[in-house]
């Protein structure tokens, strides 16, 4: 059996199938990608989650202080909505919503700043599910997983070095 996935050794076998049997082997040895929240100190308190169509970011900033929630979309932009909300679906569930709302100059980037965010964490951190958007637009994310991360980015501001 020696080489076995390196040579076809049944002629019953064609070759495309051994070849398909080879990249399904290199493949699920491969790193997913990361499904699960994240924090990071550095260079400020920041939460991400890799969601199936954006990239969702929460950073805090004790220099300001402020947070800021940044959802990147893999394709395509914004439409430019008087509105954003927040819906969090699962144990507390409740919508959030605002027009302080920015969208970047390629519209790929929604942005909402404020000096408070408890309740968008406690949606991400009590709660299995998330849809965010503007208008008819949105974009959904699992939160089932996001506990320990949000648990370490409610505590960074706290590890931050004080203001002289």
């Amino acid at each position: 059996m020696t080489g076995l996935l390196w040579h076809n050794t049944s002629q019953n076998q064609p070759s495309c199938y051994i070849n398909f049997m080879r990249i399904a082997l290199i493949m699920s040895c491969l790193p997913l990608p990361a499904l699960a929240w994240e924090f990071s100190p550095d260079p400020i308190c920041t939460l991400t989650h890799q969601a199936d169509t954006a990239e969702i970011a929460i950073t805090y900033d004790v220099t300001l202080p402020e947070y800021a929630l940044f959802i990147t979309l893999r394709s395509g932009e914004w439409d430019d909505a008087p509105s954003f909300e927040i819906t969090f679906q699962g144990g507390i569930p409740v919508t959030i919503g605002t027009t302080r709302h920015a969208l970047s100059g390629d519209s790929a980037t929604l942005s909402v700043r404020d000096r408070g965010f408890d309740n968008v964490l406690d949606g991400i951190e009590f709660n299995t599910a998330l849809a965010a958007g503007t208008g008819a637009q949105f974009i959904t994310a699992d939160t089932s997983n996001a506990a320990a991360a949000v648990q370490a980015f409610r505590n960074c501001p706290a590890d931050a070095p004080a203001l002289s």
